[in-house]
């Protein structure tokens, strides 16, 4: 359950950053937005899984494939945002 909340939240942050480049900028703010989640998402992510292996107790290898689910999710979905907008 707790994958899913942090999952939610990265697609939460994704709407965000493309709701704020957009309004800053209507003509390519989806593409810039896209490009500022990732690095974002991945520290997020980082954060998420540093608390699984600090708090929770699981091991680095326990939580690695958790981190890539966690993180690859979303950042699919904001490739694909940045692709589409690309291609025009």
């Amino acid at each position: 359950m707790h994958t899913i909340k942090v999952v939610g939240a990265g697609f939460a942050l994704l709407a965000v950053c493309l709701l704020f480049s957009r309004w800053m900028n209507p003509t390519t703010g989806l593409i810039f937005g896209a490009k500022i989640f990732l690095p974002l998402w991945v520290v997020g992510a980082g954060i998420n899984m540093w608390f699984g292996v600090r708090r929770a107790g699981y091991s680095v290898a326990e939580e690695a494939p958790v981190f890539l689910v966690v993180f690859a999710i979303p950042a699919v979905a904001a490739l694909l945002v940045w692709w589409l907008m690309a291609r025009g």
